[in-house]
């Protein structure tokens, strides 16, 4: 495993382990399919075998890796199966939090959601980097569930979240183009119906921007085997 990674700040402590492993996951330095080894990662990280061991089953709670009895630990594969369960899954849950949030949203929401959306445009107008402009995408949405404030809803979000950030790399790994052009209008679209669009529209578009993104992502997968 040639990959790098920073010494965990506080050893002993799986969470941090968790926190590391997912960001070099989502930055692309674990690929998918890639394994992950306890006694590697816990000499990279500077932690116990044990906290990098629980480290990796909340990954695998969270649905970016996989494990088992006999076999190692892996990022996940990115399958049409994950693809369809996920964003079905998603596009459920945006229609719920943006007729939510466009009810009981305060200013403070929307203006950083105007702001993330402003973010967007300078990035995909500069060097548009693939993962700065993903994050910015998630954390977008991050910003529309937590308008939202109910806190059963924002849970069933985070438990998706980072499969959901993987997708979105994957997606734009194998349509970057598509992506770019179409990722600050459709978010600016939605913070726009957020502050004076009616519901129904929100509920339609909301739901239209996560079907988009499966599309998109399904017609650049492999065919399976």
């Amino acid at each position: 495993m040639s990959s790098v990674l920073p010494k965990a700040a506080r050893r002993g402590l799986a969470d941090e382990a968790a926190d590391l492993v997912r960001a070099a996951i989502l930055d692309g330095r674990f690929p998918p399919g890639a394994a992950l080894r306890e006694v590697e990662l816990a000499a990279r990280l500077g932690v116990s075998r044990g906290s990098v061991r629980e480290g990796l089953a909340r990954l695998e709670r969270e649905g970016l890796v996989r494990g088992g009895w006999h076999r190692g630990t892996t990022v996940i594969e990115v399958t049409a199966e994950d693809v369809e369960e996920v964003y079905v899954l998603r596009a459920a849950l945006d229609r719920l939090a943006a007729t939510t949030a466009r009810r009981v949203a305060d200013e403070e929401h929307l203006s950083a959601l105007d702001r993330l959306v402003a973010e967007m445009a300078a990035e995909a107008a500069g060097s548009g980097e693939a993962h700065r402009l993903v994050a910015l995408d998630i954390a977008f949405h991050d910003r529309i569930y937590a308008a939202a404030g109910n806190g059963r809803l924002t849970a069933a979000w985070e438990a998706i979240r980072s499969q959901l950030h993987l997708f979105q790399l994957r997606r734009v790994d194998a349509a970057r183009a598509h992506y770019r052009a179409r990722v600050v209008e459709e978010h600016r679209e939605l913070a726009a119906l957020l502050r004076s669009g009616d519901v129904r529209t929100l509920a339609r578009r909301a739901e239209e921007h996560v079907d988009s993104a499966r599309r998109s992502l399904l017609a650049g997968l492999p065919p399976a085997p």
